[in-house]
């Protein structure tokens, strides 16, 4: 029953339902570093587990970076939810484009970044947003759609890994969050 009413909540709800589309796209396609860094570093770059390794602590510097900045913004705002998610785009297509491992690890650390970013904005809008009765259920309908995404996206990045080729794994997150940024802006300029 009680996730029913968090369910009829967030129907009536439109500003609520856009982070949560986000946020359900960015976490199944966008989301699955731990697969896509690794068959980067060894099948693009050639690097053992030590390349492999430093590339998820240059990301983790990103992701730093990304709460600090976080820490000091005062409240979540749409603008910064959409600009980090362009700026992930960005950073995922120069990723999956990125001629050496050393711009690969740069682009690395700007998807730490901008990925953080989205979370952390996502997250704080949902709950701020959300009246604090139901702020629970809302928020477990949010972790359930952030963190169920990535298993249900990693078989198909997988497969896309398998028949496309490693730089599809990041490209086609870069591709799907850029699409759905395309249809939320139509979707808000109506």
């Amino acid at each position: 029953g009680s996730a029913l009413e968090g369910l009829r909540y967030v129907r009536g709800r439109p500003d609520i339902i856009l982070v949560l589309v986000l946020i359900f796209v960015l976490g199944t396609f966008g989301m699955n570093f731990q697969l896509t860094i690794a068959l980067m570093a060894t099948q693009v770059f050639g690097r053992g587990a030590e390349g492999y390794g430093l590339l998820g602590s240059i990301m983790a510097v990103g992701s730093l970076s990304g709460a600090l900045v976080a820490a000091r913004r005062s409240a979540p705002r749409l603008r910064v939810l959409l600009t980090s998610l362009v700026g992930f785009t960005v950073a995922a297509a120069a990723a999956a484009l990125a001629p050496s491992y050393v711009v690969f690890a740069i682009a690395l650390a700007a998807c730490g970044l901008t990925s953080l970013t989205v979370m952390t904005t996502a997250n704080a809008m949902v709950q701020t947003r959300t009246d604090p009765v139901m702020r629970g259920r809302v928020m477990a309908l949010y972790m359930a759609i952030f963190f169920g995404g990535t298993p249900l996206g990693a078989p198909l990045i997988g497969w896309v890994g398998d028949v496309l080729g490693a730089r599809w794994t990041i490209g086609i997150g870069a591709i799907a969050v850029g699409l759905t940024l395309v249809a939320v802006s139509f979707w808000l300029a109506r």
